[in-house]
């Protein structure tokens, strides 16, 4: 046997290793995306047409699995994402952003509550959620930047408030505490962080 055989082996074992690990995630998001907020092994290996003990062979814990399907859910948000001018007048700049958080926020929505049920008891599901923090702080920061630095020694505090009500949480409760649809919860949403950033902007 030479070497490019067994090379091409070695290549043939790793694609399907991967492919196998890639239907795994997409029947783990699957099942909760159908409302199976916490699917146990046997649900998602069933889903994904593999044995339990395949699953447990690519993913040693569902800790693992959390943080693969975790940066699934980051490709999916970055593939929809769509940047706003940091150049439009505030009003636009508001409206776009918010339209965008709204979309992304549905988007995620399913993973969301799923993790907000394990998050106390999961350090990955920690990790996940603070990685969604700090792109939304980077995002404000850059298309808000005018703003920001016009809060002088506020600045933080603006920029931590208007992280907070762009966020999961805040989004949850307009959807599913008040009972707001799509529209009026990003309406709410753009009325916050407007008025936020519009205190500053008026000074």
């Amino acid at each position: 046997m030479d070497g490019v055989e067994v090379a091409s082996r070695v290549d043939g074992r790793t694609a399907r290793a991967e492919r196998t690990r890639a239907a795994i995630v997409e029947a783990h998001l699957a099942l909760i995306g159908e409302g199976d907020l916490r699917p146990t092994g046997e649900r998602i290996a069933e889903r994904a047409g593999i044995s339990l003990r395949t699953l447990w062979t690519n993913f040693k814990d569902m800790e693992t699995l959390f943080e693969a399907s975790g940066a699934e859910v980051l490709r999916q948000q970055d593939a929809a994402y769509r940047p706003v001018s940091p150049a439009l007048p505030l009003a636009k700049r508001v409206d776009a952003y918010c339209r965008q958080r709204a979309r992304l926020l549905q988007l995620i929505a399913p993973s969301a509550r799923a993790a907000q049920m394990r998050e106390p008891v999961s350090e990955q599901l920690h990790r996940n959620r603070l990685m969604h923090i700090d792109r939304v702080r980077d995002e404000v920061e850059e298309l808000f930047a005018v703003e920001l630095t016009q809060a002088g020694q506020e600045r933080e505090q603006l920029l931590n408030a208007v992280v907070a009500a762009s966020m999961w949480q805040a989004w949850s409760m307009l959807r599913y505490g008040l009972g707001l649809g799509v529209d009026q919860a990003r309406a709410v949403m753009s009325r916050t962080v407007g008025a936020l950033l519009a205190e500053v902007a008026s000074d």
